[in-house]
């Protein structure tokens, strides 16, 4: 059996901001409490979600206390936080960090036996649904608006605690492109690559099937002839962007990932490393270690990159031209190519360690081990 589990309600478009209010009011709430974190309320662009809320009337209370990688201690001030607002529903203003603070504190609030941050770590047995979170990202790449996952720092332990729970994911996406338009060029770059990593582990996982397999195919075509285009400034590349992004996470939320992202979680737990950054970097290399277990999907993916004469090729040429195709890609929007300037060589087998021990390590399609891990990590120093 599988499930999939979807926002009720999704908004898409230039736009489509103002649907913020209008599903406010449908849904009689009273007050919002609206978690951003602070360079987006610095540079304005919280403020096009609050103009719309207070041109509706609607009261909101705005929370960010929210670091680049989420905190315990983010997550715990926002719980006092909201009980002290006296808000109904909460609006997530940004990319992962502003929404997955804004999970952890629904979830906490409305399943208080969890007010341990770290008793949601892996799936939780939770019974209730969040606080009704109306995500609005800022960003096009975590698709956290969409899905049922959301990561925090462990500061004290060095770790990113990954939690899954069906009750977490928002009930309202609104994915408007013109809240994602003052990107500078090394975010998108570093959103967009995480977001194509979502979609080929997505595609690739032991979880995947034919219908996690449709919108991973289909967002991989999309970020592959729309990122170079955002990076660049162009409008359609980031509305391809917006979309792309949304549909990725539609797939990877109810299958799964796989190690891209395990060895990626401690690189920003113990650096600070930006997650996409880090999967970008990562990626090509794991797809070479995975491809013996892939079948035919790297063809697959091969195609929807936009590389031609794929069927002509035998399946380690095809496996081949995918990898080259990210590593393009990547390499075109700026990424670096390797981790030499980010890991030190003695925090490798802390790294591999915690790489193993990540909730998304099982799902990789290709059995692995702490060693193995270690090896791929010394490869990319």
């Amino acid at each position: 059996m599988n499930r999939f589990v979807l926002n009720e309600t999704s908004y898409h478009g230039k736009g489509a901001v103002s649907a913020v209010a209008e599903e406010i009011k449908a849904r009689a709430f009273k007050k919002a409490f609206v978690c951003s974190d602070p360079d987006l309320i610095k540079f304005g662009v919280t403020a096009k979600v609050t103009s719309v809320l207070e041109a509706a009337e609607i009261p909101y209370e705005i929370y960010s206390d929210i670091k680049a990688n989420p905190t315990i201690e983010n997550v715990q001030a926002g719980v006092s936080a909201f009980k002290a607002s006296g808000a109904d529903c909460i609006v997530a203003v940004g990319g992962g960090s502003s929404m997955d603070t804004a999970k952890a504190i629904g979830i906490i609030i409305t399943n208080p036996e969890f007010s341990d941050v770290r008793s949601l770590e892996g799936v939780a047995p939770t019974k209730n649904k969040c606080v009704p979170i109306i995500a609005v990202p800022t960003t096009a790449g975590t698709a956290a608006e969409v899905t049922i996952n959301y990561v925090i720092t462990d500061s004290e332990k060095n770790r990113k605690m990954v939690c899954v729970d069906v009750h977490d994911i928002p009930v309202v996406a609104v994915v408007d492109p013109d809240m994602m338009a003052t990107m500078p060029k090394g975010l998108c770059a570093a959103t967009g690559m995480d977001a194509l990593t979502h979609a080929i582990e997505g595609y690739i996982t032991k979880g995947a099937w034919e219908m996690s397999d449709m919108f991973h195919l289909k967002a991989i075509e999309i970020i592959a002839r729309s990122l170079r285009a955002a990076v660049n400034g162009c409008d359609c590349g980031k509305e391809g962007m917006a979309l792309g992004q949304y549909i990725a996470g539609m797939g990877f939320s109810n299958v799964g990932l796989g190690i891209v992202h395990s060895m990626a979680h401690p690189l920003g737990a113990l650096y600070d490393t930006p997650h996409g950054v880090a999967n970008a970097i990562i990626l090509p290399t794991v797809m070479e270690y995975n491809a013996p277990a892939t079948g035919e999907k790297y063809r697959d993916i091969a195609k929807a990159m936009g590389v031609c004469g794929v069927d002509a090729m035998s399946l380690e040429e095809a496996r081949k031209a995918a990898i080259d195709a990210v590593r393009a890609l990547s390499a075109d929007v700026g990424i670096p190519a390797d981790l030499k300037e980010i890991v030190k060589a003695e925090d490798i087998p802390f790294l591999a360690q915690s790489a193993y021990d990540d909730a998304c390590r099982p799902g990789n399609p290709r059995e692995t081990s702490v060693e193995e891990i270690t090896e791929l990590f010394n490869s990319l120093i």
